[in-house]
């Protein structure tokens, strides 16, 4: 029993060091969960609070829009126009 006893406490050693890394990084990723969710619940709120525009900024969106829009109609026009070879 005594011959076996050095190898007893190292492996018991090594068993408490090893639980105490699984100990650890468990704690590391429960705490990053922890603070990704706050994260999270911090961009939904200013993103809900970033949605509510006025009514104004909301028809300057669409003018916006549409302008855009047709400026791309007619660049695509052009551009059309320039592949296609004049005859």
């Amino acid at each position: 029993m005594k011959e076996n006893t050095p190898w007893i406490l190292t492996y018991m050693l090594l068993v408490a060091a090893f639980a105490y890394m699984i100990g650890w990084v468990s704690g590391e990723l429960l705490s990053r969960c922890k603070n990704a969710e706050a994260k999270v619940a911090e961009l939904s709120d200013q993103l809900e609070h970033a949605g509510s525009g006025t009514r104004e900024h909301q028809r300057q969106f669409k003018e916006l829009r549409s302008i855009l829009n047709d400026v791309h109609k007619h660049i695509v026009a052009v551009s059309k126009a320039l592949k296609i070879p004049a005859r």
